[in-house]
């Protein structure tokens, strides 16, 4: 039975360090990439409708 141990040192300077870094799961409020982009929209929308109308 082989077993899998994880490395406690520092991650390696390489793309696949960085892979690593950003595939590890982490807590907290998980957003889809669609509503960021549209919340952005509506949010640009709204400043400029405020811009015109003061």
């Amino acid at each position: 039975m082989s077993r899998r141990r994880r490395r406690e040192g520092p991650m390696p300077v390489t793309s696949a360090g960085l892979m690593r870094f950003f595939e590890e799961e982490i807590k907290g409020l998980k957003v889809s990439p669609i509503i960021v982009v549209l919340s952005a929209f509506l949010l640009i929308t709204i400043v400029i409708l405020l811009r015109l109308i003061a």
